[in-house]
This record gives C-alpha cells, sequence and structure tokens, in this order.
C-alpha cells in the first residue's frame, strides 16, 4: 500500500478538499483507496458525508491501540474509497502518548496491516505536532497543497525542516511527491507572482495543474460529497481531475496497475 501524507502546518490551505477530491479521483481509476482523517476537527470525515453518530471508531482509537484498523475503517458512498474518521478525541492524543513508547510510530505499525489498499492519504491536522509526525513517519511521501498567498513559501520552509527531521530521525525513505498550488486566483497578480516564486524554488516538484478559488469546492462539504461527485464540470472539479493524472503518474508502477 502507498502512504501519501497531505501536509501543511497552515490551515485553511485545502489540505482537506485536496484529500477528500484526489481519493475520490484514485478511487475512480479502479485504486482501492482509504483515506486517513488525522485532523481532529474532521473535516474530511464530514465532507465524505460520515456523520459523527457513524464515527463509533476513529483515527483516536487507531493511535491508542484500542482497535485494530478493520474496525476503524467506514466505506463512503464514492466505490472504492474508505474512511478512518476522526473525532475530537484526537485534539488529546499529543498529552496522552507523551509518555508511551513509539509514539511517533503508532499510525506505522496500523498501516502495516492495511493490506486490503493500494493506496492511502492522510489528511494532516493544521499544525506539525505529533499527529503530523505520525502521519510523516507512517508515509512514503508527501503531498503539499499551498495556497498561492504572501506568507506561503515561509509557511513552507518549516514544513520542509521538519520533513528533513522525520527522515533524518524515523524515516529516511520519506520523499516530497509534490506541491500543488491551491486557491489560485487568476485575477490576482499576486496568486501569478507567488506561483513564479514557488516554482523557481522548488523547480519540478511543483505540480503543473493549479486549483482554482472556486465557490462548488466551497458548497460541496456541506452536501457530504466531493466536488467531483457534486459537479463535475465546474473549475475546481476539473483541476483536480488534472491533478490526479499528474499525481498517478509519480506513483510507483504497481499503484496505476491495479
Amino acid at each position: 500500500m502507498i502512504r501519501i501524507a497531505v501536509a501543511n502546518q497552515k490551515g485553511g490551505v485545502g489540505k482537506t478538499t485536496t484529500s477528500i477530491n484526489l481519493a475520490t479521483a484514485l478511487a475512480a481509476t479502479g485504486q482501492r483507496t482509504l483515506l486517513i482523517d488525522l485532523d481532529p476537527q474532521g473535516n474530511a470525515s464530514t465532507g465524505l458525508g460520515v456523520s459523527h453518530a457513524e464515527r463509533d471508531r476513529s483515527s483516536y482509537d487507531l493511535l491508542t491501540r484500542e482497535c485494530a484498523l478493520g474496525e476503524a475503517v467506514v466505506a463512503t458512498r464514492v466505490p472504492r474509497l474508505d474512511l478512518v474518521p476522526a473525532t475530537v478525541d484526537l485534539s488529546g492524543v499529543e498529552i496522552e502518548l507523551v509518555g508511551s513508547e513509539a509514539r511517533t510510530h503508532r499510525l506505522d505499525h496500523v498501516l502495516a496491516t492495511g493490506d486490503r489498499w493500494d493506496v492511502c492519504l492522510i489528511d494532516c491536522p493544521p499544525s506539525l505536532g505529533l499527529l503530523t509526525v505520525n502521519a510523516l513517519v507512517a508515509a512514503d511521501s508527501v503531498l503539499v497543497p499551498l495556497q498561492a498567498e504572501f506568507f506561503a513559501l515561509e509557511g513552507l520552509s518549516q514544513l520542509l525542516q521538519t520533513i528533513e527531521r522525520v527522515r533524518a530521525r524515523f524515516n529516511p525513505d520519506l520523499s516530497i511527491l509534490g506541491v500543488a498550488l491551491t486557491m489560485y486566483d487568476r485575477r490576482n497578480n499576486l496568486s501569478a507572482q507567488v506561483a513564479d516564486d514557488v516554482r523557481a524554488c522548488l523547480g519540478n516538484v511543483v505540480f503543473d495543474t493549479v486549483i482554482p478559488r472556486n465557490v462548488r469546492l466551497s458548497e460541496a462539504p456541506s452536501h457530504g460529497v466531493p466536488a467531483l461527485i457534486y459537479d463535475h464540470r465546474c473549475p475546481g472539479s476539473e483541476a483536480y481531475i488534472s491533478l490526479a493524472r499528474e499525481l498517478i503518474a509519480r506513483l510507483p508502477a504497481p499503484a496505476v496497475a491495479a
């Protein structure tokens, strides 16, 4: 199972929207896809139509070893897309695990049993705490949604430093799958300037596709479905389909042969 952490410590950059729609696109290509909601806000769970009443088990239970992976998985409305939902209990897991052995490897150990799926996306919280570190330790690679705004590169540098620390201490094989520019406003010269700066800094690591600001992307979660299902012809959905093609092209061959 290929594991991809969707991470950026800044909030509001489109991590959850990216996670949901890329997971949907991967499932649509035939991949058996697992999305793990690792954010205490649980937005990925809500955005896939999984109510709080359906979250008997969650990613919190996985990290605290109260259940196995299969017990926490919930089927979504999207064929071949399963979800491990999140609850607010996750907000206290860092304190609960502070003295625990191998606390940074809890998710890695859990995913070692995930033979049912071809690919796993991990929607990280907007922080660089223990939850995100668990995701980075467990992941093969990192996908970074990056909002096209003035402070984007500053926040990115902090994330890259964290990735280097995780690589040095825990996961030497961790790589950056790509950086996806989100909330791009073609009417705003600043968006184009930020995009140019990011590409000049990171080169081919940045995906060609940019995700535009689009009201349909914002509306979809309130209906409990991905934007790709809510309105597959809107500019946001079309952009995520294009981004998914790029992502698949960067994945190891076995993942696209499933």
